[in-house]
């Protein structure tokens, strides 16, 4: 197929092999196997590539879970009370699914009767929409010249649902 002696090419092959396993910051290794060679990830990486596999993150998110991770990403720290009044419905499904996707946590209580727990953002979920700090949000619409009708909060969620669907048409070519 290369139009190379096969020695030639094994040996190349070998000496890529040992590159691989001479390099502590490879995650990859060359096997050969019946005469056929693979590019595979070394045994040890196994468990931390197959978690990428199963996390939860490749998922798409639905619309109340945007709408809530909307709200603590420009409201942070946020109880769920307050994401409540704000959303007009409860939330704390979508707040438990936001926090195993790690893309939401914990990040104290608030000083008033009862304690209720504050939410703000994670690093995964600059990850996710591909930002490096909360300041690369897109601004928010100004709330003056909000049209009569947009009651549901069309406008506040807009500019974040062009980011998602970006985000994820990207991670589908992962």
């Amino acid at each position: 197929m290369t139009q190379f002696d096969k020695s030639a090419v094994i040996t190349l092959i070998d000496e890529l092999a040992t590159n691989y396993a001479n390099n502590l910051n490879s995650a990859l290794e060359i096997r050969e196997s019946d005469g056929a060679y693979r590019l595979v990830t070394k045994p040890e990486l196994g468990a931390t590539v197959k978690g990428y596999f199963d996390a939860p993150i490749n998922a798409t998110l639905s619309q109340a879970q945007l709408e809530t991770l909307v709200i603590v990403a420009y409201k942070q720290p946020i109880t769920r009370v307050e994401i409540d009044q704000i959303r007009g419905v409860q939330s704390s499904g979508t707040l438990q699914k936001l926090a195993l996707r790690q893309l939401i946590v914990a990040t104290g209580r608030k000083d008033e009767p009862g304690r209720p727990i504050m939410y703000g953002t994670t690093t995964e979920f600059l990850d996710y929409f591909g930002l490096k700090k909360l300041t690369e949000l897109p601004p928010l619409p100004d709330f003056d010249t909000l049209e009569i009708g947009d009651e549901g909060g069309e406008l506040f969620t807009s500019a974040f649902e062009a980011r998602v669907a970006e985000t994820e048409e990207e991670n589908k070519h992962v």
